[in-house]
């Protein structure tokens, strides 16, 4: 068995789907589970729905779910010409939306939004892309079956980021999905979207589509997660920074999910992860190039000092300073669980004797962050910084990249720098305005300049 990932841009519209029957008909014999994405931008226009509806802005609101309804149905026209199926397909997506503008009715009359309810909007897209695409399959002579996600992935109710269970997935999958698969059918499940008990609506938060294919993928012990998106691959840098990025063709786990987290947008950063506890490879292709080499993460991959460059922006910096840190038990501890109180996610750290400095991807509450740890010392924030990673599993064996990556920035002022502690990622913080300068030196460096 095999899971096969559609992102949104590979069920954009009729013929971004027709290439995907073609793409799974060339893997009929694998016992393929197809895992499918919104229609491309589609969740984007549902939560700006739900936040119009909610402000009062309900005729703009209404505008847009007429808007929404009509790209559906033409798409759906558009791949069951002469389908006994096209009429039910039909009545689907307009039962969808006609549910949809009811609950922006009710938004307009609450005046709010709760998560959960954010969390039923944004499911539409997932569960009408893959019931087009599941009857799409079927006219086109593929034994395709509509599998609802909220059969399968099962979360705990923590709306718009929910948790999955998955020993309840892996429950879930032997009673709704492997049985189809061995009758000879494909089934066919929307991605990002699951259920808590009492089958209420959640969803994984956003990318969560490559993590629901990489959940499946576990749960049935896939010989392989395939992940189709609108690029070739990983590359060795975003190509929209460094045009001459080079296609990664094979990456080690670790090394992708550092690259993941580091800005990489080909993958969720939580992909990897239930396919490396079961040692299963994913491969990222190209649904536009089904003919490309694209990318094997795995195990195997041999060992490089660098991989690729990755960057982000906007950062912020929170700086502490007191002199009652050194040599004080619990020190660094009590100062994290006041980032834990305000939910806020801290990405780089680097200490010394008396001081702590980490930077923030979101600064949402940091103004409450930064008044409970005056508590501890001298607190100061620098806004407009950004990050450049340089990952490669043989980064700190002995070799000179490091030495490199810094001289490589030459007189670009350098406020932290932090090995990771499985000295995979060396990571420098700098100016904002200076990563995609950095990064295109970052690149020469370490895969031009030898070329």
């Amino acid at each position: 068995m095999i899971v096969c990932k559609f992102g949104g841009t590979s069920v954009q519209d009729a013929a971004a789907i027709d290439r995907a029957v073609a793409i799974i008909r060339g893997k009929a014999s694998r016992d393929p589970i197809v895992v499918v994405s919104a229609l491309g931008g589609a969740t984007n226009v549902l939560l700006d729905i739900a936040q119009k509806a909610a402000s009062g802005e309900l005729l703009v609101a209404l505008q847009a779910i007429e808007q929404l309804r009509d790209r559906h149905l033409r798409e759906a026209a558009a791949l069951l010409i002469g389908s006994a199926e096209a009429d039910e397909i039909a009545e689907e997506i307009g039962a969808g939306f006609d549910e949809l503008a009811h609950l922006a009715e009710a938004f307009r009359t609450l005046g709010y939004l709760t998560p959960r309810s954010l969390d039923t909007v944004a499911a539409v897209g997932e569960l009408l892309s893959s019931q087009i695409v599941a009857a799409a399959f079927r006219h086109r002579g593929l034994p395709a079956v509509f599998v609802d996600a909220r059969d399968v992935m099962k979360t705990n109710d923590q709306f718009t980021r929910a948790e999955p269970d998955a020993v309840e997935i892996e429950r879930a999958v032997r009673q709704h999905v492997l049985p189809l698969v061995e009758q000879g059918n494909i089934p066919v499940i929307g991605g990002f979207v699951g259920s808590a008990p009492g089958r209420i609506t959640t969803t994984l938060g956003r990318g969560g589509s490559d993590f629901s294919a990489s959940l499946i993928g576990a749960a049935v012990g896939a010989e392989a997660i395939e992940i189709w998106t609108d690029v070739d691959g990983m590359l060795t840098a975003d190509p929209r920074i460094v045009p001459n990025a080079r296609l990664i063709e094979r990456i080690r786990f670790d090394e992708a999910a550092e690259l993941a987290s580091f800005g990489a947008k080909v993958l969720h950063p939580s992909t990897i992860s239930p396919a490396v506890q079961r040692g299963i490879p994913v491969f990222v292709f190209n649904s536009r190039n089904p003919e490309g080499h694209g990318t094997m993460i795995t195990f195997e991959a041999p060992r490089m000092a660098v991989r690729a460059i990755a960057g982000k922006r906007d950062t912020t910096v929170v700086k502490l300073r007191s002199a009652r840190m050194l040599l004080a038990p619990g020190f660094l501890r009590r100062v994290f669980e006041v980032f834990e109180n305000h939910r806020v996610s801290v990405d780089v750290v680097a200490t010394s004797e008396v001081s702590i400095s980490v930077t923030l991807d979101d600064a949402t509450n940091l103004d409450h962050v930064v008044t409970d740890l005056m508590e501890f010392g001298d607190v100061s924030v620098e806004r407009q910084r950004g990050i450049v990673a340089i990952v490669g599993a043989g980064i700190a064996d002995g070799s000179r990249a490091i030495a490199d990556a810094i001289a490589a920035l030459g007189p670009v002022p350098v406020y932290m720098a932090s090995l990771s502690a499985t000295g995979i990622n060396f990571t420098l913080v700098i100016d904002d305005a200076e990563v995609v300068p950095a990064m295109q030196r970052l690149h020469r460096t370490f895969f031009e300049t030898a070329a």
